[in-house]
């Protein structure tokens, strides 16, 4: 178990932890994890130093705290992959809920971005573990239906991985995306130009032949 503070006891104690770490997150996002400091993090914050050593002893406690933050989060559209859906709709809107994240939470795909090209050196117990779980039961799911004729064969994992990795492109991406899109197609609207593209190349793929 992650121990990242000291646990708050007040409504008071409890908001200060959420503003620390909504301001680790800007800077952490910003700055990576060696780059970020404990002082940055304060100043972000609006507080002291002590003051913030209060709720967090150390840089690598915020770092945690946020990270499961992120992966709990993350993970919650795979978790909602029902075995009893329809395959093509189960994955269509698996496919939307993951671009609404990149839409939503930016800062926090592009930290495990840079977590992960890093080695993840922080948070891998929680990927070979939690994330790898969760990951390994969809397989299942996925190879279910595969096996029973309602979607194409293919390889589950690197199913999972591609729409991964596109639609964690747009948050990655962002500025790319929008520059190379222009002012006309790279507004709020490329989320759903996106999400059709998307659809269509995976569902379209995945419809079983005959």
């Amino acid at each position: 178990m992650i121990v990242d503070a000291v646990a708050p006891r007040t409504r008071i104690q409890a908001e200060k932890r959420e503003l620390i770490l909504e301001a680790a997150l800007d800077i952490f996002s910003r700055h990576g994890f060696r780059g970020a400091t404990i002082d940055r993090i304060a100043d972000a914050a609006g507080m002291s130093k002590p003051n913030l050593l209060y709720y967090f002893r150390r840089k690598d406690d915020i770092y945690s705290a946020l990270m499961q933050r992120l992966l709990d989060t993350w993970l919650q559209p795979l978790r909602a992959l029902d075995d009893v859906g329809d395959p093509l709709t189960e994955l269509r809107g698996y496919i939307r809920r993951k671009l609404e994240m990149s839409r939503d939470y930016p800062r926090e795909s592009r930290l495990f971005a840079n977590e992960i090209l890093e080695g993840a050196p922080r948070i891998m117990p929680m990927i070979a573990g939690e994330l790898k779980t969760l990951v390994d039961e969809k397989v299942a799911v996925i190879r279910g239906w595969m096996k029973a004729g309602r979607i194409a064969r293919t390889d589950p994992h690197h199913l999972i991985f591609s729409i991964w990795a596109t639609t964690q492109h747009y948050a990655d991406f962002d500025v790319q995306v929008r520059a190379v899109l222009g002012p006309d197609k790279g507004a709020a609207g490329r989320y759903e130009d996106a999400a059709r593209f998307l659809e269509q190349l995976f569902i379209e793929g995945l419809r079983p032949k005959g």
